[in-house]
């Protein structure tokens, strides 16, 4: 592999936690009588907890008050995190964690680079907590995914060139991402049916094979 460091997205990449994003969600909107199904549950992957509450509220008749949507938000992620606790090292696939010991095996830096503020704590909970060489995530970013700098920041901690970075993501957000921080990307998911990646997997195991 040409790659020293590969910084991978957390949600639907190394583990799903996608049910219980979609849970606590609905429940938000469903107390607020907005209607939320998957379709709208599409458009907040990869963006921060009030960017997607703000595509929740595009079906809101009213204007909230920015101190109620932060009431709104920290609701949803208390819930979320409730919901959390349920995740243990079984939600963790073997295909994935085979294939990072093979990554780590030959010499590859390894880093989460993810828009949540709860990734080292779902690490954790899946038995990754002190596995990776550098964690970027929600607590240390001031803009989500479109924006680059969730990477950009990854490839800082290693001390490691962008160019010599690849970014694993299941969303288009995450793609257009490593592109304007000017890295290859492998897509997984959903974000393999734009043209935008460099390289598009069928299974996470191909990373093998890049």
């Amino acid at each position: 592999m040409k790659y020293k460091a590969i910084i991978f997205d957390l949600d639907g990449v190394i583990c799903f936690t996608d049910a219980y994003h979609y849970l606590a969600w609905k429940k938000v909107a469903d107390s607020l009588g907005i209607n939320f199904d998957e379709t709208v549950n599409n458009r907040l992957r990869g963006v921060s907890r009030m960017e997607s509450l703000n595509i929740i509220l595009e079906n809101y008749p009213g204007e909230l008050p920015e101190t109620e949507k932060l009431s709104l938000a920290e609701e949803k992620n208390n819930y979320y995190k409730s919901l959390l606790k349920e995740m243990s090292p079984a939600d963790l696939s073997d295909e994935v964690k085979d294939t990072l010991l093979q990554l780590r095996a030959r010499g590859i830096k390894l880093a989460i680079g993810s828009s949540s503020q709860n990734a080292r704590f779902i690490l954790k909970r899946i038995g990754l907590g002190d596995f990776f060489d550098a964690v970027s995530d929600g607590t240390n970013i001031s803009k989500s995914k479109p924006d680059p700098e969730v990477f950009i920041k990854a490839a800082q901690y290693l001390d490691i060139t962008g160019e010599d970075c690849l970014v694993v993501e299941d969303a288009l957000a995450g793609i257009q991402a490593a592109v304007n921080a000017n890295m290859d990307s492998a897509a997984l998911g959903d974000a393999a049916q734009y043209d935008l990646a460099t390289y598009r997997l069928d299974s996470f195991r191909d990373l093998l094979e890049i």
